[in-house]
């Protein structure tokens, strides 16, 4: 089953048009925003909207079909953050252009997404200097 039109704009306008991971606007991304699968087809998800995030193009491509990470502090085996059952602030808090993350989930996901890799902090930083990013 293939993801519609309609169902990507149902999609965005819910995720109000940015990364349901890293918060980036879809007008101020590069290249266009687009359906994650939570949990990937080939770990058994599907094309409900349930199970669908609005994604920037680096969050969904360095996510992949990734559902979790060994987390750094404690060695454990931990999901990626699921914006369909948690909450953003719950797991990560900006600090400056910086995503930090609050907890394993927050570790495991700034890890898998890249987050802050330097080239996104800096688009991150140019678009909070001018009111875009918060």
């Amino acid at each position: 089953m293939s993801i519609s039109i309609s169902q990507r704009l149902r999609i965005a306008e819910r995720a109000s048009f940015r990364c349901e991971y890293c918060r980036l606007h879809q007008d101020n991304a590069v290249k266009r925003h687009e359906p994650d699968h939570i949990t990937p087809r080939k770990h058994g998800g599907g094309d409900s909207d349930d199970n669908l995030a609005w994604a920037c193009f680096h969050c969904n491509r360095s996510k992949g079909s990734e559902v979790g990470a060994l987390d750094s502090e404690t060695g454990q085996l931990v999901p990626i953050f699921n914006p369909r059952r948690q909450t953003w602030v719950e797991h990560f808090v900006l600090d400056g252009a910086n995503i930090r993350p609050l907890t394993a989930v927050g570790r495991v996901t700034v890890l898998v997404l890249q987050l802050n890799r330097p080239g996104r902090v800096e688009l991150r930083e140019v678009l909070r200097q001018a009111g875009l990013y918060s």
